[in-house]
């Protein structure tokens, strides 16, 4: 097992901030190992060079520094063609460039379904479509926070097109049962697409066990640089989908009235890429799996018991938190309130003004108490507000953890959360 205090170490923004700061919003985006920084440095100060169609030495050594990080993301999600992985911004840009060209195909009356733990850059996307007359619908959740089932499987018929779900909720940490998903999406003829923005970093992810049409996750919550994304998808897919956008790179003839496209992924890569992104991510890639990532996977759950002992052992008065309590299926992500924050609509007025009501310590006071100890959590409805609705609130306060969290990091977390219950009790 590795040392996670050592693994520390390899994060310089840790030595310039201080070996005593704490870093609770991975969840947001991750910290970057010398290794990764060091990769998009090396590349600009020896490699720069713009990918494909050069007739030179540079050129050539850019294109394939290239190729060789989209066949490095390939194997580390499982997938057994490089040209299955295209390159894009974010895991937001993916669902976007998911949402035009499929919705090329759907006519009024189709349906999407997706959940209501989505992270808004699996809804909004799909909203556009409304326009078209196509339905969304919603499979809720149970009171633990595990997504319920049997509301999912009663919403599947034969207008459901697309099954959309997030493999990790950014809020409450649940961990769906994606391959029982895709069955049911496969078995009614949907389209299954993954949203694995916080369960690629975080856990072993094979997309060809989950058999799912697409995924889609960012760079810079695994450890790579930001502006450097990933949509994975079955080529036969792919190859049958209208492009994203139009210009260099991605046709294979242009005339004055018509073009032909390049062949998958570059048909969906128009204009010059982020090249040095890749290659950071790629590095990214290396780092992780030189850690391993069923090692990632126990350490985030070793730190999620940590958090609920700590939780009991604390036993801070009004502290709320959300979520599955079995590690086994939760991600490590802690979303928590203190004292009863108003359901959504209730003072709107006082919350707007970041003012706790009643007896609540408003998130974001929370926060910014915890700031003042020199640990980072983020506050507020974490881009999935349809869930914080749902939940019958407004805002959380949210801890998640990474491969530099230490078990003293939950301590201090706790420890400080203390403390400020108490001082704003008074």
């Amino acid at each position: 097992m590795p040392s996670w205090e050592r693994i520390k170490e390899d994060f310089p923004i840790f030595r310039n901030l201080g070996s005593g700061y704490v870093y609770l919003d991975s969840a947001a985006t991750s910290q970057k190992p010398m290794s990764v920084i060091k990769a998009i440095s090396d590349f600009y100060l020896y490699n720069n060079s713009n990918v494909h169609r050069g007739i030179y030495r540079l050129s050539e050594e850019a294109t394939e520094m290239y190729g060789r990080s989209r066949e490095n993301v390939s194997n580390f999600i499982g997938s057994h063609d490089p040209g299955q992985i295209v390159f894009v911004r974010n895991a937001t840009e993916a669902l976007n460039l998911l949402s035009y060209t499929l919705g090329w195909e759907l006519v009024s009356g189709d349906e999407i379904l997706i959940t209501i733990m989505e992270h808004h850059s699996n809804i909004v996307p799909w909203q556009f479509l409304q326009d078209k007359g196509i339905k969304l619908v919603y499979a809720d959740i149970r009171p633990d926070g595990t997504l319920d089932m049997d509301d999912l499987q009663s919403k599947v018929s034969p207008r459901t097109k697309i099954l959309s779900v997030t493999h990790v909720s950014n809020v409450l940490g649940t961990v769906n049962p994606v391959r029982e998903i895709g069955k049911i999406a496969h078995d009614n003829g949907s389209t299954f697409i993954v949203d694995g923005a916080q369960s690629v970093p975080h856990m072993p992810v094979n997309v060809e066990t989950i058999d799912c049409d697409f995924m889609a996750f960012s760079g810079h919550k695994m450890l790579g640089p930001t502006g450097i994304g990933v949509l994975y998808g079955k080529r036969e897919l792919l190859e049958k989908m209208h492009p994203f956008m139009g210009g260099g790179e991605m046709i294979s003839e242009v005339y004055r009235d018509h073009s032909t496209w390049a062949d998958v992924p570059e048909k969906f890569e128009a204009g010059t890429p982020d090249i040095a992104g890749a290659i950071g991510l790629s590095a990214a890639v290396d780092y992780l799996r030189s850690i391993g990532m069923d090692n990632v996977m126990k350490h985030g759950r070793d730190l999620m018991k940590l958090t609920f002992e700590m939780e009991a052992e604390e036993n801070i008065p009004g502290l709320l938190s959300y979520g599955p309590r079995n590690t086994d299926i939760r991600g490590p992500v802690y979303s928590f309130s203190i004292g009863e924050i108003p359901p959504f609509g209730v003072n709107q007025a006082l919350v707007d003004d970041g003012i706790g009501v009643g007896t609540a310590i408003h998130p974001h006071d929370v926060a910014s108490s915890l700031d003042a100890s020199g640990i980072a959590v983020r506050s507020g409805h974490h881009c999935a507000m349809p869930l914080t609705h749902r939940l019958n609130t407004v805002a959380t306060t949210r801890a998640s953890y990474y491969v530099y969290n230490t078990e003293e990091d939950v301590r201090r977390l706790f420890r400080s959360l203390k403390r400020a219950a108490e001082v704003y009790s008074k």
